[in-house]
């Protein structure tokens, strides 16, 4: 049987970064094909790249924020396009600006159903939030790393709240073990 960890899979990392002046939003939006700019709903401009794919959103301050993308490698390649479209028009980005991941979100496959209920008790009710009638998954607060794992019934979980690719694996390897310990996967 596959190990749990196998089926990983990122569904979305999100990282900020700046180029460090101020942006004429408005302008920006006229200039930057594709851009959608609405500031009644929304104060940043947003800038889809297709390759990889990504959203980024530009906010007059010159903070960015990409959101999206399915690896770290996606985040810098998607971000390096809009440094690249915004030196096109003008605007001075230094060469390599800095990249923090803020949040990498994934999901895996524990194989097994789940007894929530049961889980909820024995994981701890300090580390746990479970309130079936207004949300289907447990939430389960884990210290090392410092992720949030949401588990369903089916056995799926979500891990969200890590900051580098392997957070999700030693996480998925911690909880599978925890379950095994109380018992309760299988």
């Amino acid at each position: 049987m596959t190990s749990p960890a196998d089926s990983i899979e990122i569904q979305n990392v999100v990282a900020s970064t700046g180029i460090g002046q101020e942006l004429d939003l408005e302008a920006l939006a006229d200039d930057l094909p594709g851009a959608d700019f609405n500031p009644d709903n929304f104060p940043g401009l947003v800038y889809r790249t297709q390759n990889p794919k990504a959203a980024a959103l530009i906010f007059r301050s010159g903070k960015i924020v990409c959101t999206g993308a399915k690896s770290i490698d996606d985040v810098h390649e998607a971000l390096d396009i809009i440094f690249d479209k915004l030196r096109g028009l003008s605007i001075p980005v230094e060469e390599d600006p800095e990249i923090t991941v803020q949040n990498i979100v994934s999901s895996a496959d524990l194989g097994h159903n789940l007894n929530l209920n049961a889980l909820a008790i024995g994981l701890g009710l300090e580390d746990v939030e479970y309130e079936p009638e207004q949300f289907p998954g447990l939430v389960y607060r884990m210290d090392e790393p410092e992720v949030v794992i949401l588990l369903f019934g089916s056995g799926k979980i979500v891990i969200t709240g890590g900051k580098q690719t392997d957070d999700a694996t030693t996480a998925v390897e911690q909880i599978v073990e925890r379950i095994e310990n109380l018992g309760l996967l299988g």
